[in-house]
């Protein structure tokens, strides 16, 4: 289960997300979850000053093909602030030295579905549920990030994770 939490302080927006199992998982459930987890961080790894979106999208992408999973490209990450959603848009995909140059000050989210199966998602008539096309398992994590002088900093960090 996925459990996405907004918060707005002050007028500012927030957004994270963590997955939790209930009952236990498979050993597929485990491994797509912590790779999804993993492919969040990676994305983090890259946010610096000078860095582009691209290399936040290219890294995950190929931290999930690495080890056999996909990557959902009908969602992606977005600019945060006194808006819920803004620029730029962060795709989970991409490639390294392309796309919006990041600068310090932005806000952004970066929150990647990965999937065990093909990279399909479709939209279900509730317009809100959204589930594989080819009814395998998906996951997602997501952080809220601020770009700083000399990195990034991670806002919506959970006293469980080290960075």
């Amino acid at each position: 289960m996925n459990l996405d939490v907004t918060v707005i302080k002050d007028g500012f927006h927030g957004d994270t997300s963590k997955m939790f199992f209930i009952g236990k998982p498979s050993v597929l459930a485990r491994r797509l979850v912590d790779i999804t987890q993993e492919c969040l961080y990676e994305g983090i790894r890259q946010v610096r000053p000078g860095a582009r979106v691209g290399d936040i999208g290219y890294a995950i992408q190929s931290f999930a093909h690495a080890n056999r999973f996909s990557v959902v490209r009908e969602f992606g990450g977005h600019g945060i602030g006194r808006r819920f959603h803004e620029e730029p848009q962060i795709l989970h995909y991409g490639q390294p030295g392309k796309g919006v140059a990041l600068e310090p000050g932005m806000t952004f989210t970066i929150e990647p579905m990965i999937n065990a199966g093909k990279r399909h998602v479709k939209m279900l008539p509730d317009q809100w549920t959204v589930v594989t096309k080819d009814h395998k398992l998906s996951a997602q994590w997501e952080h809220t990030l601020l770009v700083t002088e000399d990195g990034v900093e991670v806002l919506t960090r959970r006293a469980e994770e080290a960075f």
